[in-house]
């Protein structure tokens, strides 16, 4: 892939900023990235379904349902109206829970002009088709170029202007003028002295790696809550960084991607902080707990539609399915982690091709 100069960006049509963005989904990540494109210097427009919460965003300036008491910057506008929110917009930065993509997608498309490019910040899997996000984005609204938006960030951080990477990944990015891409404008776009993206034509592996870390924080969550250690924990993100590369390569994807922002940032971000809701919902798992049911938490679903595709490609991941037999199947987690540690002795590289029964298995 040639290396992409932004400090030789010329003006033109094809790989300038995008004037005006869409941000639909109002929620903490939506208004933080609708924050970052105001700061960007765009004319943004946040879309929330609910005509009260977009007139606190818009009066206020603060999102309080998702982020608290943060500031939000001057000239971010809110609107519940999905045909305002796209007029006239360069570019819809859509940012939904991935249950709802399709639906929000085929609304959006009755309103979108022709040719205007859709980013994604969904990160999962549909569990009915196995699609990938930029899949369904294109089955639900043809036509439209799609981007897909990943990496270790959280949005409250996001939105008060820490300093923060990611990645965003387009299929066009690999074509011959790799800077005119979607990928290319959109970093153009949001790129500010504190968010800083990076470009990507792999959009299969940044898509895989944003819908695997979420369940392997899970499983890294009931580790920690049921007290098993620090080393548990790594172990559980090296080994889980392994079954994305394996989900990814047989994709299509390549490892390289894995092994950046969007796999091994976003893994060990989301698997290691109580910040993480995929982490926090593993912790209340691993005690033993009864999980809070008013927060979304996007790994339980994605244990299943994750599992199902790795099923079905023939992929092994053990650790995405010890998270499915105790989120969805109601096995104990000290049961299903016994399983797991107790299975064959593997070697590290594949190549090897060794299995040995394990001492400890039962």
């Amino acid at each position: 892939m040639p290396i992409i100069d932004l400090a030789r960006h010329q003006a033109s049509d094809r790989n300038t900023p995008y004037r005006r963005i869409a941000v639909i989904g109002g929620g903490a990540w939506g208004a933080a990235l609708a924050a970052v494109a105001v700061r960007a210097g765009r004319e943004t427009v946040l879309w929330t379904r609910d005509a009260d919460h977009a007139d606190t965003i818009t009066r206020t300036r603060r999102n309080p349902a998702y982020l608290g008491d943060v500031a939000l910057p001057q000239g971010l506008r809110a609107t519940a109206d999905l045909a305002e929110a796209v007029s006239d917009a360069d570019l819809a930065l859509v940012v939904v829970p991935s249950h709802a993509l399709r639906e929000t997608m085929m609304r959006l498309a009755a309103h979108l002009a022709p040719g205007v490019p859709v980013a994604l910040a969904a990160k999962g899997i549909e569990r009915e088709t196995g699609l990938l996000m930029s899949a369904v984005a294109e089955q639900a609204a043809p036509g439209h170029a799609v981007a897909a938006l990943s990496g270790p960030s959280f949005a409250d951080e996001v939105a008060r202007d820490l300093p923060t990477a990611v990645v965003i990944a387009s299929a066009c990015a690999g074509g011959p003028d790799p800077e005119s891409s979607v990928a290319a404008r959109l970093a153009l776009s949001l790129g500010t002295v504190t968010f800083r993206p990076y470009i990507s034509d792999d959009i299969t592996g940044v898509e895989v790696g944003g819908a695997v870390k979420n369940v392997i924080a899970i499983a890294c969550g009931m580790a920690e809550g049921a007290g098993f250690g620090h080393n548990a924990r790594a172990a559980l993100i090296t080994r889980g960084l392994d079954e994305i590369k394996r989900l990814a390569d047989a994709l299509g994807g390549r490892f390289e991607t894995v092994s950046g922002l969007s796999g091994m940032g976003d893994l060990s971000l989301t698997a290691s902080d109580p910040k993480s809701r995929n982490y926090a919902y593993g912790v209340t798992r691993g005690r033993g707990d009864a999980p809070s049911g008013k927060v979304l938490v996007e790994g339980v679903a994605n244990a299943l539609s994750v599992t199902d595709l790795a099923r079905a490609r023939g992929v092994d991941m053990p650790i995405c399915e010890a998270v499915r037999s105790v989120v969805h199947e109601g096995e104990p987690f000290a049961r299903a982690f016994t399983r797991l540690w107790t299975s064959p002795l593997e070697a590290e590289p594949r190549a090897m091709d060794v299995a040995l029964d394990h001492p400890a298995a039962s």
